[in-house]
Parts: C-alpha cells; sequence; structure tokens
C-alpha cells in the first residue's frame, strides 16, 4: 500500500485546512486508517484514527471539537478536517493504516504497518 498525503500549507491561526490520503497499490477499506503528527522537537503522537468502516472515530484530546477525520472507501482516501487551528498544531502530518483487517481502532502507532510521506502544516499566530 501506498499513501500519499495533501493539503498541508501555511494558514493563521483559526483558519482550517484539510489534509487528504490517498492510498495507491491495494485498498484499505478494510483496515483503520489513522493521522499523526510529529511537531518539532517532539515525538510523533496520535492525532485521529478512524475504523474501517467509519463507524468509530478517535481523537487526541488537544484536537477534539477541532478536528474531523472522515473517509470514503469508494475513493481509497481518508480526510482530515482541521478548523480552529492553533500554532501549536505546526508539525508534520502523516496519515497511517493498520495491518489488521477489520481490526479495532487503535491509537498505538506500531500497530500501522503503512505510512504516508507527510505533508506540512505550519499555523502563525
Amino acid at each position: 500500500v501506498q499513501l500519499q498525503a495533501s493539503g498541508g500549507g501555511l494558514v493563521q491561526a483559526g483558519g482550517s485546512l484539510r489534509l487528504s490520503c490517498a492510498a495507491s497499490g491495494r485498498s484499505v477499506s478494510s483496515v483503520t486508517m489513522g493521522w499523526f503528527r510529529r511537531a518539532p522537537g517532539k515525538d510523533r503522537e496520535f492525532v485521529a484514527g478512524i475504523r474501517w468502516n467509519g463507524g468509530s472515530t478517535a481523537y487526541a484530546e488537544s484536537v477534539k471539537g477541532r478536528f474531523t477525520i472522515a473517509r470514503d472507501n469508494a475513493k481509497n482516501t481518508v480526510y482530515l478536517q482541521m478548523n480552529s487551528l492553533k500554532p501549536e498544531d505546526t508539525a508534520v502530518y502523516y496519515c497511517a493504516a493498520d495491518r489488521t483487517p477489520y481490526g479495532s481502532l487503535r491509537r498505538d502507532q506500531l500497530v500501522y504497518d503503512y505510512w504516508g510521506q507527510g505533508t506540512q502544516v505550519t499555523v502563525s499566530s
């Protein structure tokens, strides 16, 4: 599976961005998909996840109520809508695919076998 993340950019605080993650090579419709981020000088962290059928989602506390994850299995694509952005949201954002078909939604990045190349999000104050 190849994952291509896009949609990052420079935005002012309070603004919005929509990230996309397009999968190719194989369908990801049967696996949990996640978004992670790595801020400068910090470890990569879980941001949001969505189960294979879209029936369950999870968010980091820091983004809950501001970010929304969604998926379109027909397009083999996952999205992250980011609203009310803050300077502390500045990071490289990565999408990832869980290794287990029809599995539960997990935040542990070790269970995600496939990763996109990352897209930079910069929020200015």
